[in-house]
């Protein structure tokens, strides 16, 4: 006879208290999409304008990066680089307040996975980008010692 461990006999029960807690996390995780797509959209138009602005030459000599053949107008476009990198955890982020609020108005179990889905890509999105920062600060700073140590 075989035994079965608590895990897998263990069933979750949702009870009102819990919906109702689901569907306050939902709301506030709507709201802070919506200025994340906010945000998004401006640093974008930021990033146009500031290149296109930058990249002209009505500035004139005022470009300290020209002797090394680099135009100010690449500077806009980190802004709309580091938008894209900012859509994706923002994008799942209204999709898990989305799929939440389907899934506690209708009670379907396949709208409530797709929404703890779309969460837990949003939090392993923030993860490996804070994983990948702090590597490159790890890199910057022993490249910077191992620059000056060479230097004097």
């Amino acid at each position: 006879m075989e035994q079965k461990s608590a895990f897998e006999s263990f069933e979750l029960e949702v009870n009102d208290e819990i919906k109702g807690l689901l569907k306050e996390t939902a709301s506030w995780t709507y709201f802070l999409s919506i200025l994340g797509f906010i945000g998004i959209g401006i640093m974008v138009i930021f990033g146009i304008f500031f290149g296109a602005i930058m990249s002209s030459s009505a500035l004139g000599d005022a470009n300290p990066y020209a002797a090394m053949g680099f135009s100010m107008g690449y500077f806009g476009l980190i802004y709309v680089v580091m938008a894209l990198i900012y859509f994706f955890p923002v994008y799942y982020l209204f999709n898990f307040s989305r799929k939440m609020k389907t899934a506690l108005s209708t009670t379907n179990k396949d709208d409530f996975k797709l929404a703890f889905a779309n969460l837990k890509s949003h939090y392993k999105y923030v993860g490996i980008f804070t994983i990948a920062i702090i590597s490159i600060y790890i890199v910057l700073i022993f490249g910077s010692m191992m620059f000056a140590a060479t230097s004097f």
